[in-house]
Formats: C-alpha cells, structure tokens, sequence
C-alpha cells in the first residue's frame, strides 16, 4: 500500500521486494501455463495471435530505444528510477491560477525602471516559445522512440508541464497587461532570442524527419545528440539559467508573483533535466556508443555564443544585483555540472558559482500569509535537487 507522506519510498521498497524474488522461475511456470492454454483452447477465427506474443514479457529484455518487449505492458520494470520520476512529478502539481499576481500589476507599473522591464518582457518573450518547442520535442521527437512505458509515462506528464508553463508565461502576460502579439513574435524579429530558438529548432528537426531509423548507428548518434542538447542545455543551462533575471528582481521584492511562478517550474525542470541526462546515459550504455568529442565541444561552443548575445542584449545595461557577465558566468558554471553529470569532460574549465544566491533563491521555503497567497511548502518539492 502507498504511504501517502512519502510514495516513491513506499514504492521503491515494494520494488525492491518484488525484484528479490525469482522471476526467471515465475517466467517460466507463466510460460508454461500459456502453452498449456494455447494446447487446450483453439484460436479465435478472426483472431490468430503470433506465438511470440504468447511469452510473457522479461524486464531484462527491456531497452530505453530499439526495444522488442510488448510497448503496452508496464510491468515488470526495467528501469524504476523512471516510474519514480513519475510519482515526485505528481507531488508538484499547480496551475497559475493559484498565484496572485496583483503585486506584478502595481510594481510593473510604478516601480519597474525601463531596463528592469526591457529584462522581465525579453524574459518572457524568450520563455513563451521555449516551452513549446519543449513540448513539441517530448512529444513528438522523443516519447514516441522510447519503447519501454515507465519511460513513456513520465514523459506524457512531461508534454503536460511544458503547456502548463506556456500557459504560465501567458497567464503573466495577460495579467501585467502586454501586447501579446508584441511579445509573442519578439523570438521573430530579435536576433539574439531568435539565435537561441534557431539552435534549439535545428537540433530537434534533425530527429523529427520520419525517416530516422534509430537502430542505424549514425541516426542513433544524432538522437542522442539531439536529446543530450536538450536535457543538458536548453533544459539543464538555459531554463536554469534563463529564470535568474526575475529570482534577481524577486530578492529586492519585485515581481514576486512572476517569480513564485518560476518556483514552480523550476521544481519540474529540475525533473526534466535529470531525467533527461539519466536517460541519455542510459541509451549510451546499453548501445555502447562513443560520441563525436569535437561535436560536443562545438556545441557547448555554439550555445555559449548564443547565451552571450542574449545576456548581453536583455541586460543592456545592468539593473541592481544583476548584469550580463553574472549571466554568462553562471551559464558556464552551470554547463560544467550538466557536463559532468552526463559524464562528459567539463567545456568551461575554471568557470565559478557567482550567484551564491542563486540556489537558495530557486527554492520555496519562506514565510507565507495563508489568507493572502496558495501554501507553497511540498513535503518534497523544495528538497528537489540538480
């Protein structure tokens, strides 16, 4: 039974159990059952099953890509850190709707100077289209390749959460008031948010031509390129590092209501991310591939470069706390630690942590007045992690 304080726990520890068991034996009397059934019971005539179908499924048999195994069962688990991503997911669920914007209204307004506004709208408008064009990833460049369902699983709640957040993003632009035809097609007209998305785009239409075929070699290779890009760079870097701006405004009492907002997506990226990167460790491993070192580094290259021209055209000039060298070093900071997670040689030697502040920033621990604002203190969400 789950324990509804803490399920992954309960669950995990159900797992473990379960898997202590023998289940080459149970595969086998499971086996042996069916052809006993198939020997007694004749085939319906409209209906002849393969015998291969006839064979119960073994976890072991299970692949993150190219698998055999029946796509629609989900148990036995191959991979149950997966059905765990899952469960925590559920524990952060919110809508935008839950925070009150009326303080964003009155400081948007009377307190925000001109290049605290350039930031927050160049802000959003870079956020709006990113969150699509993670949802259009999940859903149709990645989920639908994967073929064991703990995986699928996770990633459909996935594909919900990005239109959650564009939904946030919009929910903001609605409330403070802005052109939303002016914000929406700034990515359009502004080079350095356009630089971004066209990277972000050209990496995902590399995977989404309906010709790939993931069990050749070189179609597996840019998969795996195109899904370390996404889980370690544009989640794991530029969500990451795309929200400071606000936090930054948030720390002298600005724009509070948008930055409760971020609080709340920044527990799902955290999920998305490490889930991401698990899984592009996990496809690496079980394929035995060896990627391109020189394609890594020009990516990070590449995405440093489209980072720079953003931080540098969205901080202009400076506001309080917070610049645009502040932004480019943390990227770089930020971009050694997705690196080493994903098991790969760090691109930015040397870089430093300049926002200290950052984390503590990120999380949802402070004081609350029940009658004014949702309670926003999860039994686990704010002890989420990188």
């Amino acid at each position: 039974m789950l324990n509804w304080d803490d399920p992954i726990a309960s669950f995990s520890q159900t797992y473990q159990n379960k898997a202590s068991q023998n289940t080459g034996e149970k595969a086998h009397h499971a086996g042996q059952e069916l052809k006993k059934q198939s020997v007694n019971t004749p085939p319906a005539p409209t209906e002849l099953i393969q015998s291969s179908s006839m064979q119960p499924v073994c976890a072991d048999d299970k692949r993150v890509v190219n698998g055999k195994t029946d796509i629609n069962q989900l148990a036995p688990f191959k991979y149950p850190w997966a059905w765990e991503f899952w469960l925590n997911a559920n524990r952060n669920h919110w809508t935008p709707l839950d925070i009150n914007m009326s303080k964003d209204v009155h400081d948007y307004q009377y307190r925000l100077t001109l290049e605290e506004k350039h930031v927050y709208e160049n802000v959003l408008s870079y956020l709006t289209t990113s969150d699509i064009l993670a949802m259009r990833n999940i859903g149709l460049a990645v989920m639908e390749k994967m073929t064991a369902p703990e995986l699928q699983i996770y990633q459909a709640r996935q594909v919900y959460e990005e239109a959650l957040h564009t939904w946030t993003y919009q929910h903001c632009i609605e409330s403070i008031g802005l052109d939303q035809g002016e914000i929406y097609n700034r990515y359009r007209v502004v080079p350095a948010i356009n630089g971004k998305i066209q990277m972000a785009n050209e990496k995902i239409n590399s995977v989404l031509r309906p010709d790939i075929d993931l069990s050749n070699k070189d179609d597996l290779e840019d998969f795996v390129m195109s899904y370390l890009f996404f889980a370690g760079i544009f989640e794991g870097c530029w969500f990451y590092n795309g929200f400071s701006p606000i936090f930054a405004l948030q720390r002298r009492g600005l724009m509070t209501g948008t930055a409760e907002q971020l609080q709340y997506i920044m527990r799902d990226e955290v999920l998305h991310c490490a889930f991401g990167i698990r899984v592009v460790n996990q496809i690496i491993a079980e394929n035995n591939i060896k990627l391109d070192a020189r394609a890594i580094t020009a990516m990070w290259q590449e995405a440093d470069a489209c980072e720079t021209e953003y931080a540098n055209y969205i901080m202009q000039d400076p506001i309080l706390g917070y610049s645009a060298e502040d932004h480019i070093a943390q990227f770089r900071f930020i971009a050694n630690r997705r690196a080493k997670s994903l098991k790969l040689e760090i691109p930015f030697p040397g870089a430093e942590n300049v926002l200290g502040w950052l984390d503590e920033q990120t999380n949802m621990r402070k004081e609350k007045n029940f009658f004014e604002t949702r309670v926003t203190e999860y039994q686990t969400g704010g002890a989420l992690t990188w």
